[in-house]
């Protein structure tokens, strides 16, 4: 057998191993996908690859990937391989084609000797699979590989705007119960106290920094114990776009992290290598998963909720909970979009029109016949 050989960084961004290895991963996953796809779209690669951000070009690719499959499942083109499919089998498409390929991906199944799956996709993942195809087209249109341009005849696929959808966040009731809960193990069942006095004090860090920062699930599961200097009282994120943002640490904030340093984080000699600065750790020693977080977050919220796990939020309410807690105590709508990271501040204003009450409170500083009566006595 030959021994699988170790993969080393040579990086001089500054980033850690860690957030070095995330963006490796979905590259090898981008390079894996091309090599299945037809050769002509190799110029559609390097498009994506110096335009879009990563995780958008794998899901480009991946859509691209599953259209070819599609077609060489319905007998549209005679490839006995994706890579065999031609430039002149894509000329054969239309703009019908496509819808009623979109029409397919909204409801299809998958069958194996054993099982039977059914796929189902919203309107948001339809609208998805339609920009990845049409930024297929007009590339391959744009470089003459295509006679015709045929994206202005798909149609259309409505998707609510953001100010249409429910915005779900925790009230400040259901978050102090939540707190309560990963504090004190109250409402626990006799299984889930057994793994709550192995992890409650990282239960509950896990929760103050979504609540307090709205960081995205996949911020925080990259944070690293080197990503604090409590000597400067701050911590260094890593967001879209490999972007580097400098957080404050505010008391809450150090005392739960520090109490899980110290009290319950495993030492540093009995941590594999590679995790040994993960910050938050399983019960295994290994760098948390964002599904272990995600589980983590639903099982909490879902007591402050007061309903069944399955019904409790995701990482994203929280982060929800963030921007509602922080409009509600009037902080200004633009220090918000700042600390949220948002890239306009209309996505912000969604949450603004959550703030409680804020109606009857703007009424209730206008009461001109009540003090035109009180001038007059």
């Amino acid at each position: 057998m030959v021994e699988k050989k170790q993969i080393k960084f040579q990086d001089k961004t500054g980033k850690p191993d860690n957030i070095i290895k995330k963006e490796q991963d979905i590259f090898m996953q981008c390079t894996e996908i091309e090599e299945e796809l037809p050769g002509f779209m190799r110029g559609f690669f390097i498009y994506l690859r110096g335009n879009v951000l990563p995780l958008t070009r794998l899901a480009y690719l991946r859509d691209a990937h599953f259209f070819c499959t599609y077609l060489m499942e319905a007998g549209f083109v005679s490839a006995a391989r994706m890579q065999e499919i031609a430039i002149s089998d894509f000329e054969r498409i239309r703009a019908k084609d496509v819808n009623i390929f979109l029409d397919y991906a909204r409801k299809y199944q998958k069958e194996t000797d054993k099982t039977v799956t059914i796929y189902e996709n919203n309107n948001r993942s339809l609208a998805r699979k339609k920009s990845s195809l049409s930024v297929l087209f007009k590339y391959l249109y744009r470089d003459e590989l295509l006679t015709h341009n045929i994206t202005a005849g798909l149609d259309p696929i409505r998707v609510p705007k953001p100010s249409e959808r429910e915005i779900k966040a925790l009230q400040d009731d259901e978050v102090m119960r939540m707190l309560d809960i990963v504090s004190t193990g109250i409402g626990l069942t006799n299984k889930q106290k057994e793994f709550w006095v192995k992890t409650k004090k990282r239960d509950k860090a896990i929760l103050i920094l979504f609540l307090t920062y709205g960081l995205r699930l996949s911020e925080l599961q990259q944070l690293n114990v080197s990503s604090f200097n409590f000597d400067r009282g701050e911590f260094k994120i890593y967001r879209k776009r490999g972007k580097e943002s400098i957080m404050p640490i505010n008391q809450s904030t150090e005392m739960v992290i520090m109490e899980y340093l110290e009290g319950e984080r495993p030492l540093p000699d009995t941590i594999a290598e590679q995790d040994k600065d993960a910050l938050f750790l399983s019960l295994q020693g290994r760098r948390m998963t964002e599904r272990q977080i995600r589980e983590l977050v639903k099982k909490y919220s879902a007591f402050g909720l007061k309903t069944s796990q399955k019904a409790g939020y995701s990482p994203h309410k929280l982060r929800a909970t963030a921007a509602t807690s922080l409009i509600g105590r009037g902080e200004d709508i633009y220090d918000v979009q700042a600390l949220l990271d948002h890239e306009q501040v209309t996505t912000t204003q969604l949450y603004a029109k959550h703030k409680q009450n804020v109606k009857r409170n703007l009424v209730n500083n206008m009461e001109w016949e009540l003090e035109r009566k009180q001038n007059d006595k």
